[in-house]
């Protein structure tokens, strides 16, 4: 797996729909993408549900997203999304998201814990995601997050064209031959290339008004 997305057909089928860089702290987030890549995030929105809040970067044809528990909300009844409620050290791309118009179906295609769909919303935008119970999705978080966007507006968008695109996604995972294989039924992306190696990790190559930068 390894240009554009060439989505699979079939009611499981994935796309890739966005990147999420966790954070303990949203400011420091932001920071670090923005040292990387150059440019300016924008102001995202809070997710009640799950007690965190984000700010965005349109990427193209997906999008970057900063994530981190947000300070001012009361804590969710459930596990945070993403793993936040374990996340730890500096701010760093920890995971990677595939929309589906069938997310019963794409979930059921999935490997076991990938959760049960949740009904969420943010201002305008409407959708559901699968949200594992204990909050770590499959891999380790190295599978990824399943969404289906209701209705017409998507984040990306609405976006601001920032002037940076996604050239390629490496995951390493030290099973990575199982990870590829997982995914082989749901996603066909030139941009993902999934690499074996000791520790589970993320690193994006993209395009800026700059040159090339890698986030990670």
């Amino acid at each position: 797996m390894t240009g554009a997305s060439k989505p699979k057909h079939g009611a499981g089928a994935l796309v890739l729909d966005h990147l999420a860089v966790c954070a303990s702290d949203l400011g420091a987030g932001i920071a670090h993408v923005e040292a990387v890549l150059g440019v300016p995030m924008q102001p995202g929105g809070k997710h009640p549900h799950m007690g965190t809040h984000n700010a965005l970067l349109g990427l193209g044809d997906v999008y970057l997203e900063v994530i981190a528990p947000d300070p001012a909300a009361a804590p969710p009844l459930d596990p945070r999304w993403f793993d936040l409620d374990h996340f730890t050290g500096p701010p760093r791309l920890t995971n990677w998201v595939a929309r589906c118009d069938d997310l019963d179906a794409a979930a059921k295609e999935a490997p076991s814990g990938i959760g049960t769909p949740l009904a969420l919303s943010r201002g305008e935008l409407r959708w559901e995601m699968a949200v594992p119970g204990d909050g770590r999705l499959p891999f380790g978080g190295a599978y990824p997050a399943l969404i289906r966007w209701q209705g017409a507006l998507h984040p990306s968008n609405l976006l601001a064209d920032s002037g940076c695109r996604l050239l390629r996604l490496e995951i390493t995972h030290p099973d990575a031959e199982a990870l590829r294989a997982a995914l082989a039924d749901q996603l066909q992306d030139d941009r993902i290339t999934i690499i074996s190696g000791q520790h589970i990790g993320f690193a994006a190559e993209i395009s800026t008004p700059f040159g090339n930068r890698t986030l990670r």
